[in-house]
Order: structure tokens, then C-alpha cells, then sequence
């Protein structure tokens, strides 16, 4: 058991847990949550042993191994399986205690070291390194590559395939989506349902934490309180507390009136489709978690759209992809055929890599055509947010200087309370930009999207960076928006509660999805991993 009995933290001057307690029992999977600085991050430390209390008593149990993500890849020419396989320590160790003993020739201490592998799970140990890889998104060229061969993202899934390939007591995960796609999502979900030690998660994705967590500990006012039951249930737990809490039961009213209006209109014309009809669950689940919504630190709406014209776009045997400096074509969608229709809310499924954001550009007018046509309403109004749009904001500029630059005829101060909707208020808003998060700068390249009032939002993993609590007040915005949706996003939780039909893009096509987000987990289980496992299995067999 590890315990923690009237533990305080500090870092710097700043108080991070003050008389705190919490009891994790063996085999416990805990979502750990608390605002960003909350100590989260300081917490893990203290469990790995990189860090001490500054008062209390912090029980570990010594003989526990732990397991957790290293933060920084070495740029080694060592193929990919085998950087994986470096997470089993201990089979490492017996290799190299078997290489010593054949170069001494002992063939005694030969004998027990490979009765030692055999129970390490040695002579599997390769099949299990390729399905993991496989799993997490890499094909089995890509195994044989070096490390050095692959960008950031790439090398952070490496770095979690070790974390996963070493035998452990307890196993520490900060954020262990932030570089994967959905299909990665599923199948690290499913290995951590089967995990035997005790698991300490850290995680923005509620969907996620519901899968897989039994246990949520949340760091609030320098405490840790702990919560039997997954995330949804940590909510409906906090919403009933909250309900009781004087001078907010008139907001909470009106925020659940507001809701179940919507609501009703959407029951109204929703289809009998399956995404409409789990978009419609999660809509009542966020009415029944008004209490939340109501108290939470930050909430926002999007205007509704001055015009709702129709169609919005049509692409005609389009052919997307980019020009590349040579003058030559690098297609990677052939043949799209797609309209929008004022009110539609698509999402896009696929691997990383496959499209998705192409086909994005190419609805935004980023990149044009490769071959067909496309043809914009001439009231189309886009509101476009990808990782670039963060990126392209003025570091050494403020807020404000970025909603001054979009228009010259509106007062200042009708900015700033703009702004201060979206948590710019006071000097915020006129402070240069560049030590913001990366999450305050996403909810400014947000803010600047509602402010043009667009009537088709194309978003492209819109939740990173972004904490639970922004993601929560995106997803309450996002389900209740009357222009049209596409959205592209790992986070299952902000698909289900806005889109309602879903589109495939694989094998350089794009493709209705007749189902919602259950169905495409079995389909993915079914086809793409049961033929991976099969392949590693064959191999395995003929070594």
C-alpha cells in the first residue's frame, strides 16, 4: 500500500499539498486531476523517489519496481523493437549475466540463467515488443529503423513502449495520449485494462480515465481526496456536492434550462443513426452535470452564425494533397466526393498520417485542389483552428494587439470583456503573450474564432494543451453551436457529445463510418489489430 499521512509539499516558496492523506491500495488504477500547478507533476516525482516531503510520512513499499515514461529519447541508430525490448531490465540483465557466464564458460551458471529467461518470458519477449509497437501505431518496417530515424512524437510512443515492455509494481503515465491517435488510444486502453500492478494515471482524457481507472484522487485546496469509481463518477459525485452549495442554484437552473432547451430542439431532428444517438446520451449527461458547468473556473458559447447557406462546399472528384518545391504532386486523398450542409457535424476517423488534416486544409482553402474541383458558397465563413494557428500567434504582442489587428471598428473596451470572457481579464490582456501556456494560447486562437461568428468550424485536435476544465467548457460550447462541425480529435469524449456522423479516412479515401465510437473499437479490434497479433504470433512461431 502506499500511504501518504499529513504530507506537505513544497516547491519553491509555493504550497503544494499541506496535511494531505490518501491511502492506494495494490492493484488500484488511479486517475490522478487537479488544475494545472496543482502538483500533479511533483506528486510523480515523489513516487518515482526524485523527490521528498517537506513534512508527514510517505509510505512506499521499498521492494515495488516502478515503471515510467522518460521524457527525453536519445538519438540512438538502435532499431526501433529493440529500444522497446530495452524496457525489460531485467531480461537485459539476464543477457548480459548469460553473455559473462558463456564467455567463462560455466555452464552451471548457464543452465540457471536461461531457467531465469525462460521465466522472464525471454523467448516471447519480441512477438510482445511487435504487438506493442503495433498497437501504438508503427508498422513493422518502422520497427527495424533507428531511433534517431523518428520525430518527437514518434520517439515519446518508443519511450511508452518501454515503460510498458518493463516488468513493474507500479506504473506511472503523465499524459500518456498527448502523441497518439485514436486507434493507439483504444489499444493502450485495452493493455491497461489487463495491467496487474497498480497504475497512477495523469490525463486530460475523461473518455480515457473512464476506460480504465477504478480510483480518482484529485489534488484541490492543497488536499488530496479520493473517489471510488472512474471519472464520470468522480463528477456526478462532485455535482451532487456542489448542488448543495448556497447562492448557485439559480445559475444551475438556468444552465440546465438552457441545456434541456437545446436539447429538446436536437431530439426534434435528430436521425435514428447510431452517432446521433450517442450524441444524444452525452447531451444528457451534461445536463444532469449542470452543478459543474455553473462553478466551473471558465465557460464560453459561440455566437450564432449570421448566415446558414446551402450547401456550404461541394468537393467533386477532388484530389487532395500539396505541391511539393520541385513542381511535383504528393497526393494523398484521391477522388473525395463530399458536401457540407448547413447543420452537419462530422468527425474524422483515422490513423495519424492517413489525411485527416489534408482534407481539413483543403475544405479551409489552405491547400487547393490537386485535381477536381471545389466550389465555396460565397457565404461561406470559416473558423479554422489547427496547431499552426497557435503557432502563427505574435509572442511579443498581447491579447488585445490580436483582436485589435482583426478589426479597426470596435472599441477597446468591448474587447477587453470579450477577452475577459475567456479568462483575459485585466492586465492579462494587455501582457505580451509569450509566457503564456500552451493552453492559454489555445484559448486565445479560440476566443479570436468565436469572435468572427464563422458558420462552419473545421477544428484539428482542438484539445491539446488544453486542461480538463477547458476541455469540458469547449465541449459544452461545441454541443451547442448552430453552424456546421468538422473535428478532427483523439478525445473520445468531445466527439461523442458533438458530432453526429462520422467519416473514415484510410487507404488515401475517404468514407461514411456507419456507426459510433463502440463501433469503431470493435471494427478496429477485428480488422487492423487481430491481423497485427496474428502476423506477430506467425513470426514468433517460426523462430
Amino acid at each position: 500500500m502506499i500511504r501518504l499521512s499529513q504530507v506537505t509539499l513544497i516547491r519553491g516558496t509555493k504550497v503544494l499539498l499541506e496535511a494531505a492523506d490518501v491511502a492506494l491500495n495494490p492493484g488500484d488504477k488511479i486517475g490522478l486531476i487537479g488544475a494545472n500547478g496543482a502538483g500533479k507533476s511533483s506528486l510523480f516525482a515523489m513516487l518515482r523517489g526524485e523527490l521528498h516531503q517537506d513534512q508527514g510520512e510517505f509510505d512506499f513499499p521499498s521492494r515495488w519496481r516502478v515503471a515510467y515514461v522518460a521524457q527525453e529519447t536519445p538519438a540512438l541508430e538502435r532499431p526501433a523493437i529493440e529500444y522497446a525490448i530495452d524496457g525489460d531490465t531485467t531480461l537485459r540483465r539476464l543477457e548480459a549475466e548469460l553473455a559473462a557466464a558463456e564467455a567463462a564458460d560455466d555452464g552451471m551458471l548457464i543452465g540457471e540463467i536461461y531457467g531465469s529467461m525462460g521465466d522472464a518470458d525471454a523467448y516471447t519477449v519480441r512477438s510482445r515488443a511487435e504487438q506493442l509497437l503495433y498497437g501504438l501505431g508503427f508498422s513493422h518496417e518502422q520497427m527495424e529503423q533507428p531511433v534517431s530515424s523518428f520525430s518527437g512524437g514518434w520517439r515519446m510512443r518508443l519511450n511508452l513502449a518501454q515503460a510498458l515492455m518493463c516488468p513493474s509494481d507500479l506504473l506511472l503515465l503523465d499524459e500518456p495520449t498527448n502523441h497518439l491517435d485514436l486507434d493507439a488510444i483504444i489499444w493502450v486502453e485495452e493493455w491497461l485494462k489487463k495491467y496487474q500492478g497498480t497504475l497512477v494515471i495523469v490525463s486530460h482524457d475523461r473518455d480515457f480515465l473512464d476506460g480504465v481507472v477504478n480510483v480518482i484522487v484529485h489534488i484541490d485546496a492543497k488536499k488530496l481526496k479520493r473517489y471510488g469509481g472512474n471519472y464520470s463518477s468522480f463528477e456526478r459525485q462532485r455535482a451532487a456536492a456542489i448542488v448543495l452549495v448556497a447562492g448557485q442554484v439559480e445559475k444551475q437552473a438556468r444552465e440546465r434550462a438552457h441545456l434541456e432547451s437545446f436539447i429538446e430542439r436536437f431530439r426534434a431532428k435528430a436521425s435514428k443513426a447510431r452517432q446521433a444517438q450517442s450524441r444524444m446520451k452525452m447531451l444528457e449527461k451534461m445536463e444532469e452535470l449542470a452543478p459543474l458547468h455553473v462553478s466551473a473556473p471558465f465557460s464560453f458559447e459561440f455566437r450564432e452564425p449570421i448566415k446558414a447557406p446551402d450547401p456550404l462546399l461541394v468537393l467533386d472528384h477532388v484530389d487532395a494533397g500539396y505541391r511539393l518545391p520541385d513542381g511535383t504532386q504528393k497526393v494523398i486523398l484521391r477522388d473525395v466526393g463530399f458536401s457540407l450542409q448547413s447543420g452537419q457535424r462530422f468527425g474524422l476517423l483515422g490513423i495519424n498520417g492517413a489525411g485527416k488534416s489534408t482534407l481539413i486544409k483543403t475544405i479551409a482553402g489552405e491547400l487547393a485542389p490537386l485535381g477536381g474541383t471545389a466550389n465555396f458558397n460565397k457565404g461561406l465563413a470559416v473558423g479554422y483552428f489547427a496547431q499552426h494557428q497557435v503557432e502563427m500567434l505574435r509572442d511579443d504582442e498581447s491579447p488585445l494587439w490580436h483582436f485589435q489587428r482583426m478589426t479597426t471598428r470596435v472599441r477597446d473596451q468591448e474587447l477587453r470583456s470579450f477577452l475577459g470572457s475567456f479568462n483575459f481579464a485585466g492586465e492579462m490582456a494587455i501582457r505580451p503573450i509569450t509566457n503564456f501556456s500552451g493552453g492559454e494560447k489555445a484559448r486565445l486562437a479560440l476566443a479570436m474564432i468565436v469572435w468572427e461568428r464563422p458558420n462552419l468550424l473545421l477544428l484539428d485536435e482542438p484539445t491539446n494543451h488544453l486542461d480538463l476544465e477547458t476541455r469540458e467548457a469547449l465541449t459544452v460550447a461545441l454541443a451547442q453551436f448552430e453552424g456546421t462541425l468538422v473535428l478532427v480529435s483523439h478525445d473520445r469524449h468531445l466527439l461523442r457529445a458533438t458530432t453526429d456522423q462520422f467519416l473514415i479516412v484510410a487507404d488515401g479515401t475517404l468514407q461514411p463510418f456507419d456507426g459510433d465510437l463502440d463501433d469503431y473499437r470493435d471494427w478496429l479490434f477485428k480488422t487492423k489489430l487481430a491481423s497485427a497479433n496474428a502476423d506477430a504470433a506467425e513470426r514468433a512461431a517460426a523462430v
